[in-house]
């Protein structure tokens, strides 16, 4: 199934970039299954079978607000095919190639306590000298790590917790025992 998700959001970013409407078709992406993932009866009539494709690409019209006209198109395709149900795995593909277009780096870092915006700020700074590209920065408080600092860039991830110290600290005493 994931390969019908890259197809159906490689399509999607061909039209966005064909028609420069990169940034508006992954705004109204992200609102749609955000509403899906929202709203349990909406999901369930897009999803279900027992619904025809044609009463699905009705309810399209009636639930987008303003959509782009390739958008709204796309969804009615979705619909008529029965691929509604891949939508948040079609959002996942296209905000990554709309990343990469964009030249953007998702840096999420994960703390004990509350940092300040000028240490979340100045990690992002670093991580941008370093890999040249845009950052894209999150951050959140994890009391369970203890301590130090937890750093997701991209797909990797460097752990400089207390919790992964204690851990390891632990595998090492129980292979010596």
């Amino acid at each position: 199934m994931n390969d019908v998700a890259r197809v159906y959001a490689e399509a999607l970013f061909s039209v966005g970039e064909n028609h420069d409407k990169l940034d508006t078709l992954q705004e109204q992406l992200a609102q749609f299954a955000e509403a899906l993932e929202e709203n349990s009866e909406m999901e369930t009539y897009f999803f279900s079978p027992y619904f025809s494709s044609q009463e699905k690409a009705d309810g399209i019209s009636r639930v987008l607000d303003d959509p782009d006209e390739h958008f709204e198109r796309f969804l009615r395709l979705l619909a008529e095919r029965h691929r509604l149900p891949a939508i948040p795995r079609i959002r996942r593909e296209f905000e990554r190639r709309w990343r990469e277009h964009k030249n953007l780096l998702s840096v999420h870092v994960k703390s004990a306590i509350e940092l300040d915006q000028e240490t979340v700020d100045g990690i992002g700074k670093r991580v941008e000298d370093q890999t040249g590209r845009d950052v894209e920065l999150t951050s959140e408080v994890d009391p369970d790590i203890l301590g130090g600092l937890v750093i997701r860039v991209g797909n990797r991830i460097y752990d400089s917790s207390i919790r992964s110290r204690l851990e390891r600290v632990r595998r090492e005493v129980a292979r010596a025992a």
